[in-house]
């Protein structure tokens, strides 16, 4: 069974400060911290400084539980990559049948609003870990509000 999740929050931040966040590792890994981390090779601080090819996968990223204990694997895959706007990632996992992420950067009055719609159809526990990815992303949207500024 394939399950869709999606969050927007309002952010203070410049559309600039936003899309330098959501594609730089450490941003990534302040988001998904205290209770995952995300592995990256040696040198790469972000996203968007990586030369890829639509639909070819860039590395294979660890996902580590408490940041030490590996639990999955992505083939860290980008379709597209719109600077200042956005990506779209779809990759493949070894808990999922498919994985597509597609983040969005909209201006606002106040600031922007960043949408996360994430697409996916694990192998096993379908019901437990829709839950579990809702209340992640939940996690992650908080963390943005807390270093990006929420607006009112």
């Amino acid at each position: 069974m394939k399950y869709t999740i999606r969050n927007s929050t309002h952010l203070t931040a410049s559309k600039n400060d936003v899309w330098q966040w959501i594609t730089s590792i450490d941003g990534i890994s302040k988001e998904m911290s205290p209770y995952l981390r995300m592995s990256s090779p040696r040198g790469v601080a972000s996203l968007a400084t990586i030369d890829f090819t639509p639909g070819k996968r860039l590395f294979r990223s660890w996902i580590c539980f408490l940041k030490i204990i590996p639990i999955d694997y992505s083939d860290l895959t980008l379709e597209s990559l719109d600077e200042g706007a956005g990506f779209v990632e779809q990759s493949k996992m070894g808990s999922m049948r498919s994985w597509r992420h597609v983040r969005t950067i909209s201006p606002d009055k106040e600031g922007c609003i960043l949408t996360d719609e994430v697409s996916f159809e694990p192998k096993f526990a379908g019901p437990l870990l829709s839950k579990v990815i809702a209340a992640f992303f939940n996690h992650r949207h908080r963390r943005l509000s807390k270093y990006l500024g929420a607006a009112t």
